[in-house]
């Protein structure tokens, strides 16, 4: 690793955790060439992916600083959730379906409650009230309704096909999901072009714009960096999954939901509570629905079709509690974003919800 990677994580006061964990990744892979215990390396490796994933944030937004508003718009389209999106690739490849499904109804679930909440809660402890754009949180929250939408047809689908939510090997299904994926997908498209080009006006004054901090070159270099180090931690983390559920009793859906998922968001977790505390509630709540919107319009579709090319084909079809938690959460950001102003109740209520969906997943049998 070299200064200019480095340099791309200066050390500020909300950021020292994250520097003091990239002294984990080199830990992680001399771990793992030194065959200590799979546990060991599993954690070391999620713990080592978390400042990884700040890094490559930073690099995006400050490429997308340098290259105007068309094309940082598109940076941000596709980069913004790449951790989330590399570690999904290796988990397909290996066949951790189950994995990779759980991770993105986590991931949703826990934008929209844990670190949505956790960003109200800062922000609420010094100010009484806290407003934001009920605009931007709408469009956010109808958009994942539909992406909900999408999540529930293959289920009612095989409910009423099957009589259950176990997985089935059917053409029907498979039809469902691929072309559910391309509605996503073009839906998500033309938010873009919503956002960034026909409407960009509307929401300007929401985006914050300030100076990137490393150079086009720096920036690109980091970005190179830290997505190669991200992939060869995602495939050490994925090789000791199996190991895991064994040793610790953990099923691969609640170490999907739960860990997976908050390894790939910590870094931007951070970055939402950080905006919240400076009563810039507009950017947090972007940071968290606008996350969750990526994954269930872009990510989730994607990895749908890449499941395809790898032989190991992935269907939207999730199962009840998935959906539960998919649903509800996206019901309260529709609750809450409703008047445009929110306190800190409100952000414990959203954290009380996350917790009891955890409890759940952790004693759902595989």
């Amino acid at each position: 690793m070299n200064r200019t990677f480095w340099s791309s994580f200066p050390l500020k006061a909300g950021n020292k955790w994250l520097n003091l964990l990239l002294l984990l990744v080199p830990a992680a892979l001399v771990l793992h060439f030194l065959h200590a215990s799979p546990l060991l390396v599993f954690f070391v490796a999620a713990l080592g992916i978390i400042p990884l994933a700040g890094v490559l944030g930073e690099a995006t937004g400050a490429l997308a600083a340098h290259s105007g508003p068309a094309v940082g718009g598109l940076l941000n389209a596709t980069l913004g959730n790449a951790t989330e999106l590399i570690i999904a690739i290796f988990a397909v490849r290996a066949g951790h379906i189950n994995v990779v499904k759980a991770s993105l109804s986590g991931s949703i679930m826990g934008n929209l409650l844990l670190v949505l909440g956790a960003s109200i809660v800062a922000g609420g402890v010094k100010r009484e009230t806290l407003r934001f754009s009920r605009a931007n949180a709408s469009m956010n929250s109808t958009m994942l309704m539909i992406a909900a939408a999408a999540l529930v047809m293959p289920a009612v689908f095989a409910l009423t096909t099957f009589g259950d939510l176990q997985h089935h090997a059917s053409a029907p299904l498979e039809h469902i999901s691929i072309w559910s994926s391309v509605v996503l997908i073009l839906l998500y498209v033309a938010n873009m072009v919503f956002i960034f080009k026909t409407h960009s006006h509307v929401f300007h004054q929401a985006l914050e714009e300030e100076k990137p901090e490393m150079s086009y070159r720096q920036a690109l270099l980091s970005l190179i960096t830290a997505t190669a180090l991200i992939a060869w931690l995602s495939e050490i983390l994925v090789g000791n999954i199996e190991a895991v559920t064994h040793s610790i009793g953990m099923t691969e859906l609640f170490i999907g939901v739960i860990v997976v998922a908050l390894v790939g968001n910590a870094a931007e977790h951070s970055t939402a509570v950080m905006m919240a505390l400076q009563d810039k509630m507009d950017v947090a709540i972007t940071i968290a629905a606008g996350s969750s919107t990526q994954i269930a319009l872009f990510v989730a579709p994607v990895l749908v079709f890449l499941s395809l090319a790898m032989g190991h084909p992935m269907t939207l079809l999730f199962n009840g509690f998935e959906i539960a938690g998919i649903v509800l959460s996206v019901l309260i950001l529709a609750m809450i974003s409703s008047d445009g102003e929110t306190h800190w109740f409100e952000g414990a209520e959203l954290l009380a919800l996350y917790a009891i969906i955890g409890v759940a997943f952790y004693f759902v049998p595989e």
